[in-house]
């Protein structure tokens, strides 16, 4: 079958069958260049969006949760019924929502016992502290209406509004164009993953030590779908979200997130400068119940994947474990290969920093192609029942200890 357009000069000039097809060849073409800019600036949107910068780094002057929170803003007491988005974020943020409690945590009476014992007057005076308990931007950032007490507010996670509110307000313009004006591409897995880790774990610029761990701080544990969802979510996924946005299932975000967090993990490893402080590695790294625990007690049980023997510190290798179960439902070579490269990672940790960085090394490069791989998997049904019988085995040899 002849499949070609007809050509309008093999019609009579004029004719209305003439118009007809013009106008279907030119709106063929035109979807065809639409369809593949598209698909080209929605590849190019995605790896902006891994490589946005953090809100806390941008250099974005901040407005003010407060600016967000007018009633016929973000600060209405329930969600509108005929409205894009819910309309009640902020009141969802400020009763429900931890964050907004982040600075409050700093005077509470285990704020003031941390603070106490690692020789600070005041937590609520100290960068190390406000870095991750408030949006501890520069003086000249803050507008009048900013205010540290919030918390981790509204521009925290999303970035300062300065430029991109005047769009946010006119409802003109493209996502893209609110990602040019600085607002952080929450939405994206490994954006998000990428900015709740910089405080739920580390980052090259602020980092949790032992020392603050043994002063008391609450122990860091961290996953990015289930700590998205008991947020709790302030935003609903609907036929203008998916639209506008990337949409990703929860298995991928999982997934995603527990990549993110082992590739987060190494790179604290490999950087001298949050390895400088006594012991190489920073304790903090470690395994706490691989020394926290009773005497009396015999609970030491040999892990295939650590080969290591008793009365030996190991490594805090959860992400890694996890990882392995996710990369076996993508890609087993790649899982066998992380497998083989973890255990190397603890024993070469009691051979000393050299041998250490080696194998750091290497697995870093292994969780890399893995972030990526995840990113762009599908992660269906049957990679869900592969990721399900991977667990069950994963425990029954003993690996998820904690």
């Amino acid at each position: 079958m002849n499949t070609s357009i007809v050509r309008p000069t093999q019609l009579r000039a004029g004719s209305q069958k003439t118009q007809w097809i013009n106008r279907l060849a030119i709106h063929f073409k035109t979807s065809v260049f639409s369809a593949l800019a598209a698909l080209l600036l929605s590849m190019v949107s995605i790896n902006a969006n891994a490589e946005a910068e953090l809100p806390h780094y941008s250099g974005k002057a901040r407005l003010g949760s407060q600016t967000c929170g007018g009633s016929t803003c973000h600060g209405a007491v329930k969600p509108w019924a005929n409205s894009a988005v819910l309309q009640n974020e902020f009141v969802t943020w400020s009763t429900e929502d931890k964050h907004s409690e982040a600075y409050k945590a700093l005077s509470s009476d285990r704020g003031k016992r941390i603070a106490k014992n690692l020789g600070i007057k005041d937590a609520r005076q100290e960068k190390v502290c406000l870095d991750c308990h408030a949006d501890n931007v520069p003086k000249e950032l803050q507008s009048k209406n900013f205010d540290i007490a919030d918390g981790v507010g509204c521009e925290t996670c999303h970035g300062g509004a300065v430029e991109w509110l005047g769009l946010h307000v006119s409802g003109f313009g493209q996502r893209q164009d609110y990602l040019n004006a600085g607002i952080y591409p929450t939405e994206d897995p490994k954006a998000r993953a990428k900015l709740c880790l910089s405080c739920h774990l580390s980052d090259p610029r602020k980092f949790i030590t032992h020392r603050i761990m043994g002063a008391g701080h609450p122990r860091l544990a961290f996953e990015l779908d289930t700590f998205t969802a008991n947020q709790p979510a302030h935003y609903r996924i609907d036929a203008d979200y998916k639209q506008r946005k990337q949409q990703s299932s929860g298995v991928k975000v999982w997934a995603v997130g527990q990549a993110m967090a082992a590739q987060i993990t190494v790179e604290a490893l490999l950087d001298k400068n949050r390895n400088s402080a006594g012991i190489f590695p920073e304790l903090v790294y470690f395994d706490c119940y691989a020394c926290h625990h009773s005497m009396e007690e015999p609970r030491w049980e040999k892990r295939e994947s650590v080969n290591i023997g008793p009365g030996v510190p190991r490594l805090n290798d959860s992400s890694l474990v996890m990882l392995r179960v996710l990369a076996n439902a993508v890609d087993p070579t790649m899982a066998t290969k992380l497998m083989t490269q973890t255990r190397a990672l603890h024993e070469s940790s009691s051979k000393g920093q050299d041998a250490t960085m080696k194998s750091l090394g290497d697995l870093s490069t292994t969780i890399d192609g893995l972030v990526e791989k995840f990113a762009a998997a599908d992660f269906d049904v049957s990679a869900m029942w592969k990721i399900y019988d991977s667990l069950v085995s994963e425990g029954l040899k003993g690996e998820f200890v904690d």
